[in-house]
């Protein structure tokens, strides 16, 4: 990177930097933390979930032997790079995995999403995604094993049991119910009121901003408001921002903020209710859930008959109808935003003005920064700890010395949340040190500014001087490159290399190396379209009548997976449906034509450079009029007719090597198929070649079918299919 934007120097500034310690300190950032306690039914849930991720890595790591087994492990499994890792690493081998391989993959995924949203989201909307989850496995069957361990079971226990209480309880309310409905049809719902578990950091959110709003308070009693200014720095001051991971966490907070917490647990689940009660949807295992309602909540008909439906929730059912229902609030809820703006922040009119922001999700990168600096909080309550923003509200205090700025960290104590945050810090002062390292030990080269008078980069041949002396002339390399190739970074990598690039439309191939080499360019994807569709035929047609050495040159990401045909057994039969068969057919078809395999387009410019190596230079007038059939192209190409050249290269016995014999010793492919044994021999200079084409044009042929069924002899002399195809023809132009 310091190369290529010829930079000498590099200064680092890490957090521990001596420099950027005695600032901090000097300005310091008045911080609270907010350690609150998991339930116990979260904490039970969270041990069982990592004991499923750490199950499902060992299994990785036993049936692949491509990953790092340092860098996964399940205390990385909890940072939000760690797809990112595994994608790295596995992708080269995609392809060659098995497909338990890649569902282990997918599982961890899962695992990951299901972490996330215990201690993100409600009980209500956790207990949606991993009885979804649960149901689509059992439907399908695509799990590797996690599923039936007794960590998942205790997984789905605690899940529940967080929205309707404990099993001990449910089973005596499930019983009384059956109870009353056998001695009366009139059933009272108050005794089977869900005992929905609330956020444990909601309560801890509320005791923060009843603080704030106290502290306001007797800050306004102390000081006059008539005195100059004081009220309205009171109201500056009095600013609050909460920031939490997404939108989805800011619409629970707003809501909450807005209604009590019970109010906006019921709505929840009543909608979690009416979702699993429609007709495409199923009733969960347990018969008791459907059977829950709401306080108040009538039972019609029509709900029993759509209960009695057994149609799975799907996952993507699930967090659709979870981001709806988030993103809706009440027309009871009596908040109203003071101020707005696309992507940016959610305002609530409280005591003290709070105002809510999402650290991720906005179409503004910086979005959050600008809010910071717009705002001007007097309050930060960190709802999701996000080591970015820590460090904005460091360098935001210290560059406002004279601004009281209070943070409240608010995290789970002993969660997976504490140790992703640990985590993070950690690797951010590894990273440092690394780069702290490399900068020791880096060598920088003297030209690396480019400010040296004969830096190669900026060697042109624009104005140079014509006076040699005599001298002979240097030819600087040149490659004519069609327009359309510059969407693509090759070109730019050739011009790197010290090669003119001439731009112009060509109609045949994409770069013209030499007078004598093309070649066309193809990713996989497009190869593999390209085979199908026939149009790879003509090209290759093109580029072998009118230039001696064509190429077709195919690039491939060697980080990135690729296979031709699906990882199988391979069969004895050929497939016409097949890319393999197509391309083995495309190079019997033309033997001049070469392949190119290159691993990225570095590696293409480099092979452009080493074929180019002692040939002269193409012309752009002669390859962009290569299809006019100029009189500057060689003579060979158009001396005989391009149907029966052809149709002689696919005989028997007849190769690139000796085709021109043939051609220029008969004058039609009448004369060739009356020709002798001995003729052919002296003509080709081989009997065996001779023997092949005179067997094929007089030897009687046996088609044998699959069956082996109504075998036919079929008595073909080799001049009456000339004649058929055309007995006449001459093989010169006239």
């Amino acid at each position: 990177m310091m190369k290529n934007l010829l930079v000498k120097k590099l200064f680092l500034w890490p957090r521990f930097h001596a420099s950027v310690v005695s600032v901090f300190n000097k300005h310091k950032v008045d911080v609270i933390e907010v350690h609150q306690k998991m339930s116990p039914a979260m904490t039970s849930c969270q041990t069982a979930l990592l004991d499923l991720i750490n199950a499902c890595i060992n299994e990785l790591k036993r049936s692949s032997t491509s990953i790092d087994t340092d860098e996964i492990t399940v205390e990385n499994a909890l940072s939000k790079s760690f797809e990112t890792v595994i994608r790295l690493q596995l992708e080269p081998v995609w392809h060659q995995l098995s497909s338990r391989t890649r569902q282990l993959v997918s599982d961890l995924k899962t695992l990951r999403l299901i972490l996330r949203h215990l201690t993100q989201y409600d009980c209500v909307t956790f207990y949606s995604l991993v009885q979804s989850i649960r149901t689509s496995e059992k439907t399908f069957g695509q799990n590797t094993g996690w599923l039936f361990l007794d960590a998942a079971d205790h997984l789905y226990m605690h899940a529940k049991e967080r929205v309707y209480g404990s099993s001990k309880l449910l089973e005596k309310k499930t019983k009384k119910k059956k109870v009353e409905e056998e001695e009366d049809n009139n059933t009272d719902d108050e005794d089977l009121t869900p005992s929905l578990e609330q956020c444990p950091k909601w309560q801890a959110l509320s005791e923060i901003l009843a603080e704030i709003a106290e502290e306001e308070e007797e800050c306004c009693e102390v000081e006059s408001p008539d005195s100059s200014g004081n009220h309205e720095a009171a109201q500056l001051g009095a600013r609050v921002l909460i920031c939490a991971e997404d939108d989805q966490t800011c619409n629970q907070i707003k809501s909450y903020l807005c209604q009590t917490g019970e109010e906006l647990m019921n709505r929840l689940f009543h909608k979690y209710l009416l979702i699993r009660q429609r007709p495409n949807h199923a009733k969960g295992d347990d018969d008791e859930e459907n059977r829950v309602r709401l306080k108040g909540e009538a039972s019609t008909d029509s709900t029993k008959a759509s209960t009695s439906d057994s149609v799975t929730l799907t996952l993507t059912q699930m967090m659709r109808a979870s981001k709806g229902d988030e993103s809706e609030v009440d027309e009871n809820d009596k908040c109203e935003p003071v101020t707005s703006s696309k992507d940016a922040y959610y305002g609530l009119v409280t005591s003290p003005m709070t105002i809510i922001h999402p650290l991720h999700g906005c179409s503004d990168p910086h979005g959050l920064s600008r809010t910071v600096e717009e705002v001007q909080p007097k309050y930060v309550i960190l709802y999701d700890a996000d080591i970015s923003l820590v460090r904005q509200l460091e360098v935001f205090k210290a560059s406002r010395p004279g601004r009281p700025l209070r943070v409240y960290f608010m995290m789970y104590k002993g969660s997976v949340e504490e140790q992703r945050y640990l985590t993070t810090l950690r690797k951010e002062k590894e990273a440092f040190e690394y780069l702290i390292r490399e900068k020791a030990t880096m060598v920088v080269s003297e030209e690396q500014d480019g400010k040296a008078e004969d830096d190669p980069n900026w060697n042109k041949t624009v104005g140079s001087s014509s006076r040699q002396g005599g001298l002979e002339a240097v030819q600087h390399q040149r490659i004519i490159v069609d327009m359309r190739e510059f969407r693509s970074e090759l070109p730019s990598l050739i011009h790197r290399r010290n090669i003119e690039i001439e731009p112009v439309t060509l109609e045949v191939g994409d770069y013209i190396l030499s007078p004598d080499i093309c070649v066309e360019r193809k990713s996989i994807s497009d190869l593999i379209g390209s085979l199908n569709n026939g149009r790879l035929y003509e090209q290759a047609l093109s580029m072998c009548r009118f230039y001696k050495k064509p190429m077709l040159l195919i690039e491939f990401d060697v980080n990135k997976p690729f296979s031709l045909q699906v990882k199988s057994v391979l069969s004895g039969d050929v497939s016409l449906h097949d890319v393999t068969s197509k391309l083995a057919m495309l190079t019997m078809h033309f033997p001049k034509l070469r392949l190119l395999w290159c691993p990225s387009p570095y590696a293409t410019a480099e092979l452009f450079e080493e074929l180019k190596a002692g040939r002269p230079q193409p012309s752009a007038e002669i390859a962009m009029t290569v299809t006019a059939a100029a009189p500057e192209m060689p003579d060979w190409n158009d001396k005989y007719n391009h149907g029966p050249q052809d149709f002689v290269l696919r005989m028997p016995g007849i190769n690139s090597r000796n085709f021109r014999l043939i051609l220029n010793k008969f004058n039609s492919l009448y004369e060739l198929s009356q020709a002798s044994l001995d003729a052919l021999t002296i003509v080709l200079g081989s009997s065996v070649h001779a023997q092949k084409i005179y067997d094929f044009l007089h030897k009687e042929q046996t088609i044998k079918t699959e069956e082996k069924v109504n075998e036919k002899k079929v008595k073909t002399k080799g001049k009456h299919l000339l004649v058929k195809y055309e007995a006449r023809e001459n093989y010169r132009q006239i």
